[in-house]
């Protein structure tokens, strides 16, 4: 392990020991994020940075740096990852979440994926292009954000809102969720890069009937009529939206000699991306078993292809029938950047490095990521963060999930390919 690789685990490591949960909730989540901020700064001034601390409540700090590159006409790259992580319940953990620990070669703690391992690659490479005095193409912004997991209101929303003055000039992001490998045939493997996110609504489903005493049944059950509009949603499918990322991926990984209906542990993640989706979440109705209420509702979790948007309300208007009040709020659109940039050239150029046959497949992503909130300010987002894993090693399955781990090789390989990519784009 050379000394860029075995700083980036050691930070990763410091950095999932730092309990930085966020519960969402204000009154509960603490001061682990400004922890995390303050070590991330201590170690970029260190290196001879000049960095800038944004804290604009107590305990949820983010932090940004920049490094100058050679060509002022070229638009500054925004390397970036959150500080904070979900909650974890300690039993349902082999090893310890914030213990660091290392096991059979694997790195266990919150945060391993998600995503402490690329903040610590990204302190570690920030670190080593100043001590070495590597100037890259073009300006590097690295940015560690708060409140990721609560859709950045703290972190990176807050400071597109309040404090744009700090992305001057970029024109681009690099961040999660990609740069996976998944296996192809013949012992080789697909690297995922996302280049589009699906967006995201809240609809609400309202059923109205006459309020009764629950020993008189009626036909007239907001109830009832709610469980058969959930039951639609539910058994509904939306078709496949052929965008342009989706017709690069099913492209690209055919020609690398992949089967479309083939996908193993990825086809969930990989069909989600290609359609509409809308998931029933909360269900409130009556407060008491004796009386049928007057009103009960559903909440729904929408999300949404790029460039789908009315399509999605009326399709979904048509499946609840006209008897059901739809509305919506949460209105948080999809982005999507080119498939054919050069920077996706540069990520394949990094990746042949260290692995020849590899090959970078763009992809949509069905979640969302602070890269959201960047593209307000005309910067497009790609998810990438490189990690070469064993064919049955399930990267996206350890987002949010209990024993969270990595392997440290993994690390080790995801560190000299970001520098790679870090230097030359």
């Amino acid at each position: 392990m050379s000394p860029l690789e075995a700083e980036a685990l050691e930070f990763v490591r410091a950095l999932i020991r730092i309990d930085s949960v966020n519960t969402g909730d204000p009154a509960t989540i603490g001061d682990g994020e400004t922890r995390a901020a303050r070590f991330v700064q201590a170690q970029l001034e260190d290196a001879g940075y000049a960095t800038t601390l944004v804290e604009p409540v107590p305990g949820r700090a983010s932090v940004i740096a920049r490094l100058t590159g050679s060509d002022p006409d070229a638009g500054a790259l925004v390397a970036h990852a959150h500080l904070d992580v979900v909650p974890v319940d300690a039993a349902d953990w082999t090893h310890p979440p914030f213990g660091a620990e290392i096991h059979d070669g694997m790195l266990y703690g919150r945060g391993a994926v998600d995503m402490k391992d690329f903040a610590g690659m990204l302190l570690a490479i920030a670190r080593a292009f100043r001590r070495d005095g590597v100037v890259p193409r073009r300006d590097l912004i690295f940015a560690f954000f708060a409140d990721e997991e609560a859709g950045g209101v703290w972190g990176a929303r807050w400071l597109v809102q309040h404090r744009p003055e700090l992305f001057a000039g970029a024109t681009e992001a690099l961040s999660e969720v990609g740069g996976f490998s998944l296996p192809l045939p013949g012992d080789r493997r697909a690297y995922l890069v996302a280049t589009a996110e699906k967006g995201v609504s809240t609809a609400t489903l309202t059923a109205r009937g006459r309020a009764a005493h629950g020993s008189r049944p009626t036909a007239d059950n907001a109830v009832v009529r709610l469980a058969r509009a959930v039951a639609a949603v539910g058994a509904h499918t939306f078709p496949v939206v052929r965008t342009a990322t989706l017709e690069r991926f099913v492209d690209t990984w055919e020609r690398a000699g992949g089967r479309i209906d083939d996908l193993g542990f990825a086809a969930s993640l990989l069909d989600a991306g290609m359609r509409n989706t809308a998931s029933p979440t909360v269900l409130a109705a009556g407060g008491k078993a004796n009386v049928i209420p007057a009103s009960a509702s559903a909440t729904l979790d929408v999300r949404i292809v790029p460039g789908q948007h009315d399509v999605v309300r009326s399709e979904l208007a048509a499946v609840v029938g006209d008897d059901i009040e739809l509305t919506w709020a949460r209105d948080i659109a999809a982005i999507e950047a080119s498939v054919d940039a050069p920077l996706v050239d540069v990520l394949q150029r990094a990746i042949t490095a260290e692995d020849p046959d590899g090959v970078v497949v763009p992809y949509l992503l069905p979640a969302s990521t602070d890269n959201k909130h960047l593209s307000r300010l005309g910067i497009r987002g790609y998810g990438f963060v490189p990690l070469r894993v064993p064919a049955d090693f399930d990267v996206f399955g350890q987002f949010h999930a209990a024993d969270e781990r990595v392997p440290v090789e993994a690390l080790a390989f995801g560190t000299r390919v970001t520098a790679r990519i870090l230097r030359e784009a």
